[in-house]
């Protein structure tokens, strides 16, 4: 782990009128050059078979401030629009080391609002953060102190979709320390009922915000699908309601992982989960929006990174290990068991609550992989216990498939 950790502070802010006209306007010029350095580069290498780098972009940008054209780009700093290009090269690193999709152009409407200055472009000076081409400091709401003694490297200022204005401080935290190591671990078994089963027998509770709002939300939406479309003020007014509305459900599901996770990093020194793939599941009609609201992804993000802090192990299972299914007694596995059978009796005479039976079988697999190096895959056969094989990781050709996802995995028999 490295000695110093770099962590963003995020803080809701207040803009003045001029200041909130100055930020839509980068905002807007931010967009405006991503777009066309990504014309650009997707039609030299489409014309030319030429791979056009950050550097030729970059002197596109000084070009394109001196047409009559796109004269207003010298109105806003220069420092949020070499952070686009910048970030628009990372898309393409990614996307030619096949972790992504090929990089997309931004919208007005439905793309994040942001820009990025780094230390040329903002000062900061005792709580105080004024930003290039405005005269005030903004109003910033302090909610929780700074690390003592350091400075930012980045901000990044943001307005969401609820119309809420944030700055995002990115700065060394030096609190960040490898906790003490603890000989406990964990099996998590994630699922709808509950939202969390540990293997401790610990069943943690299923918030499920998005059912606690359905009713508002549902209102909201019938309201805004009955204003005319295009970009009446009052169509504004409805489309920002539904938003907050959104918002409301994600900051409260957002609180409450990190609750969770925090907890779990705390107690455990390894902490084992399953490796769901969560857009699959996403594709039941049925269940598409339990899962959405439960947010497992977002759970095992967060759980990965706050790990990595903090000096635990997060181990994933295979997703198709039997967890439910095996018994954790005696080993032997069950046969077909719906979702609706919540408590099994095996032959061998123990009883099991199928989520807690799931945590138990998922720890004791983590722990083996954790001691062979093994990757756990389903056992297939007769009962006798798991079965720890190693795998190899495996990738998908881009002709393979056209809609390659970043994280996809493709079956295939392991290399000897």
């Amino acid at each position: 782990m490295a000695t110093q950790v770099k962590r963003a502070f995020k803080y809701r802010f207040y803009p003045t009128d001029a200041q909130a006209v100055e930020l839509s306007r980068t905002f807007g010029c931010v967009r405006k050059v991503y777009n066309l350095a990504l014309a650009a580069r997707t039609e030299g290498w489409v014309l030319r078979q030429e791979r056009v780098n950050y550097n030729a972009t970059s002197t596109m940008l000084t070009a394109w401030k001196k047409t009559e054209e796109l004269a207003y780009l010298n109105d806003v700093s220069s420092v949020p629009l070499q952070q686009a290009l910048r970030h628009l090269q990372t898309a393409f690193t990614h996307f030619f080391a096949r972790r992504a999709q090929y990089p997309r152009f931004k919208s007005r409407k439905k793309s994040r609002k942001s820009a990025e200055y780094t230390t040329s472009a903002f000062r900061f000076r005792d709580g105080r953060l004024t930003l290039a081409k405005m005269a005030e400091p903004l109003d910033i709401v302090w909610s929780r102190p700074l690390p003592e003694g350091v400075a930012p490297s980045t901000v990044t200022v943001s307005q969401d979709s609820a119309g809420r204005w944030y700055v995002s401080l990115l700065c060394e935290d030096p609190s960040v320390k490898p906790l003490p190591a603890a000989e406990t671990a964990v099996g998590v078994d994630a699922g709808l009922d509950h939202l969390l089963t540990l293997s401790t027998g610990e069943k943690i509770t299923n918030p499920r915000h998005e059912r606690r709002d359905r009713t508002r939300l549902a209102k909201a939406q019938r309201q805004l699908a009955r204003k005319v479309k295009g970009d009446g003020a009052n169509r504004a007014k409805a489309r920002q309601k539904v938003a907050r509305i959104h918002a409301r459900i994600a900051d409260r599901r957002r609180d409450n992982l990190h609750k969770i996770t925090t907890r779990l990093v705390r107690e455990n020194q390894t902490i084992v989960i399953e490796d769901l793939t969560v857009r699959n599941l996403l594709k039941n009609g049925t269940l598409a929006r339990a899962v959405s609201d439960a947010a497992w992804s977002e759970f095992r993000s967060l759980l990965d990174y706050k790990a990595q802090w903090y000096g635990r192990e997060v181990i994933a299972v295979d997703r198709w290990f039997p967890s439910s299914k095996l018994c954790s007694a005696c080993g032997s596995l069950q046969g077909k068991m719906p979702l609706h059978v919540r408590t099994w009796t095996c032959g061998c005479g123990a009883t099991h609550d199928r989520d807690v039976n799931a945590a138990r079988n998922i720890l004791a697999a983590g722990l083996a992989v954790s001691a062979c190096g093994a990757g756990v895959r389903p056992q297939r056969s007769s009962p006798g216990g798991q079965s720890a094989m190693k795998q190899e990781p495996l990738r998908r050709e881009p002709w393979e498939s056209p809609s390659f996802h970043e994280g996809e995995e493709v079956k295939l028999p392991a290399s000897p």
